[in-house]
């Protein structure tokens, strides 16, 4: 089923924009900055000898740990800053770790070995993949978790309180900075998995993976960066959508501009009572 894998990226990623803009007030542009730096790095790891699984377990980490660090200094440097700010510091973190990629592993793009491949499934005709099957219960199953965090456990309230009321949570001894550079990572963590499992199937050069977190971010928009499983049923329609397009050679050009699209279109929806109001 074309599209499936990469609209489980589109998902999971998109969950996780959701859940920075939440917690962290930020729309996190260089989510999948990191993740693709982390999977370069692991690839890189295995052309010099280190055992294929070790490698992807480094590149992870490396995704890991590099949103945790942005995730430190705008915690430390930024903590008053608004939504608006924070997320210019991820489009400049985007482009600082794209050019570092292209220092540290060249310019061309590098042959990535599939973590899992092959069918899964076949129903009426249409091949279900491993990878695309992977990829959706992935998406649905990082929505669950952060649902079901947020809303039934002591640290789901702290972070809750620590992003409607920040100040206060502070003052009442919640460990914000912990907690956020924790949410930085582990959307970095998630993030850095996902790319690993997808990168193989899709054109992967740094600069194509990097821009993924469009239509996620298009996904996300859908859910206003407030509902997840809007967001995961975004990211999914996405891709399913941005496949069927590639099906057909006289349009397989348009699915390159329908995150676009579909950005425009969900700004100018969202923004339709004010300008109703207006035209009163």
């Amino acid at each position: 089923m074309s599209g499936l894998a990469l609209g489980g990226l589109y998902a999971t990623v998109a969950v996780c924009l959701t859940l920075m803009a939440q917690l962290a007030r930020v729309v996190n542009f260089a989510q999948v900055a990191f993740a693709m730096f982390g999977t370069y790095a692991a690839v890189t790891l295995a052309d010099r000898g280190l055992p294929v699984s070790l490698a992807i377990v480094c590149g992870v980490l490396v995704g890991t740990v590099g949103s945790g660090i942005l995730g430190a200094v705008i915690a430390k440097w930024m903590p008053e800053a608004d939504i608006t700010r924070r997320s210019a510091v991820s489009i400049a973190a985007l482009l600082l770790t794209l050019s570092a990629s292209f220092i540290a592993f060249g310019t061309k793009p590098k042959t990535i070995t599939p973590i899992v491949h092959g069918a899964a499934f076949e129903v009426g005709g249409t091949v279900v993949t491993w990878v695309g099957l992977i990829m959706c219960s992935m998406a649905l199953l990082t929505a669950a978790v952060a649902t079901v965090l947020l809303r039934k456990t002591d640290v789901g309230v702290l972070l809750r309180a620590l992003a409607e009321r920040p100040t206060t949570a502070e003052l009442l001894g919640v460990p914000s900075r912990m907690l956020t550079i924790g949410v930085w990572m582990a959307t970095g963590l998630v993030a850095a998995i996902a790319v690993a499992l997808v990168a193989p199937t899709q054109t992967n050069d740094q600069y194509s993976l990097s821009m993924l977190v469009v239509p996620s971010a298009a996904a996300a928009l859908l859910g206003a960066f407030r509902s997840v499983w809007l967001a995961v049923a975004g990211g999914i329609g996405l891709g399913m959508l941005q496949g069927a397009l590639a099906q057909f050679n006289d349009l397989s050009v348009l699915k390159f501009w329908i995150p676009f699209v579909a950005i425009l279109v969900l700004l100018l929806w969202s923004e339709r009572k004010e300008v109703w109001d207006a035209a009163r």
